[in-house]
């Protein structure tokens, strides 16, 4: 229900930009273009993408870089992947942020699939087209999870298991109107959390908070800035009343909280929230005081198991991380030797690669009297080859000192 502008009259553009630098003079550096994909509007045509809606972009860019070169644009626009990039036009004129749409999808179909093979792939792919350009990545926010940015990625069976699993967790399903009058999906709308727990399942605590962080990890160890929504630092559920209530399916993962109670929440050990954000602000602690993390900070994706999402980060000054992310229920042993072989089949590589003391690789999530020798991973095994043990959806976010990942991996 929001008016539409007619941005072919210079007055309401101008004032557009006024209410722009209105913002930045007030510190914002960050300003987020909602829906901006259907900004302009054309009879005949879809209204969407269109040329005009691009230049805009283009001369609100212009004008921040003119007066506000450290403010930042963020296109918001929930399309496919590939109608998503181009918001970042050439690398130079328009957002130097876009959300990455394609990532909360891809990172519920891995972990309720126990399969990280499609995610794998997609985020092999990533490329942004300058170094003034980055993903704005999440995996959950104030509306549902988008299916739009899936397909052509997931196969319509896939996008399909996704809706019948929101709807067995207890969420519902926002549907878009066709051209042709039928309707399909459009979102999900269900708490991140119960996304990928199934709250009638019988199961430990710890397993599903750990099931949803490794969710959250992900979304930390990728290239490019993170975005975390409020009720996923605290573990909320879905609010199914409130939803009802309203009659705004987007309502379940809009509880409002009420201080005292989320308080007293947090000061209980064995509470919910008390896990999920204990454990993720140790994951926050320990993203911020790691190079490796930067936003630009080169990333290289690992195909070491269809059950295991892996991304190497690595920062200017030669430090390397390796996240090791189990999105499976299965206990997991990777020979990390053979594995990098069999992906990037560097045989001449390897042997010249200097070889690696497993008692200095650190696992930055233990604590720090846990942190030498590494808990899991076995000294040398008999063949010469380091194995590393995952325990179901298990977080390993590895460091090698005075080594890069490439020798981590080849080291025995």
């Amino acid at each position: 229900d929001q008016v539409d502008l007619n941005l072919n009259n210079p007055r309401v553009l101008l004032t557009l930009v006024e209410t722009l630098l209105f913002y930045v003079g007030r510190g914002a550096r960050f300003i987020r273009l909602d829906a901006i994909a259907f900004l302009w509007k054309e009879p005949g045509t879809p209204c969407i993408h269109l040329p005009q809606t691009h230049a805009v972009i283009q001369i609100f860019r212009a004008v921040l870089d003119a007066v506000a070169p450290d403010a930042r644009l963020i296109t918001e626009t929930n399309v496919p992947h590939a109608d998503n990039l181009s918001y970042f036009g050439d690398g130079t004129n328009e957002a130097q942020l876009v959300y990455n749409f394609a990532l909360p999808p891809l990172v519920l179909h891995a972990l309720l699939r126990g399969d990280a093979r499609t995610l794998t792939a997609w985020a092999a792919m990533l490329r942004t087209p300058s170094d003034q350009t980055t993903f704005f990545n999440f995996v959950a926010s104030h509306d549902g999870i988008g299916l739009n940015p899936v397909r052509g990625i997931l196969p319509p069976a896939e996008i399909q298991f996704l809706v019948e699993r929101c709807r067995a967790h207890g969420g519902l399903i926002g549907l878009k109107q066709n051209p042709d009058g039928s309707t399909s999906p459009y979102e999900l709308n269900i708490v991140y959390f119960d996304a990928v727990n199934d709250p009638a399942a019988e199961e430990p605590l710890a397993i599903q908070v750990s099931r949803f962080l490794v969710s959250q990890a992900i979304l930390l160890s990728l290239a490019g800035m993170p975005g975390i929504y409020f009720h996923s630092l605290f573990g909320s559920r879905n609010d199914t009343d409130g939803a009802r209530s309203s009659g705004i399916p987007r309502r379940i993962n809009r509880q409002k909280l009420a201080l005292a109670e989320l308080r007293a929440a947090l000061a209980q050990p064995g509470s919910l929230r008390a896990a999920v954000f204990r454990q993720y602000r140790e994951l926050l602690r320990v993203r911020r005081g790691e190079p490796a993390f930067a936003p630009r900070a080169p990333q290289r994706i690992w195909g070491v198991d269809r059950r295991v999402f892996a991304v190497e980060r690595t920062a200017d000054v030669g430090r390397s991380v390796l996240c090791l992310h189990n999105v499976s229920d299965q206990r997991v042993m990777l020979d990390l030797v053979s594995q990098a072989a069999g992906v990037l089949n560097p045989r001449r590589d390897l042997d010249r690669w200097p070889r690696g003391d497993p008692d200095s690789w650190v696992d930055l999530l233990a604590k720090a009297s846990e942190a030498a020798p590494m808990d899991g991973v076995a000294r040398c095994a008999p063949d010469g080859r380091t194995r590393l043990v995952l325990e179901p959806y298990a977080v390993r976010w590895l460091a090698a000192a005075g080594l890069g990942v490439r020798q981590l991996l080849a080291a025995g």
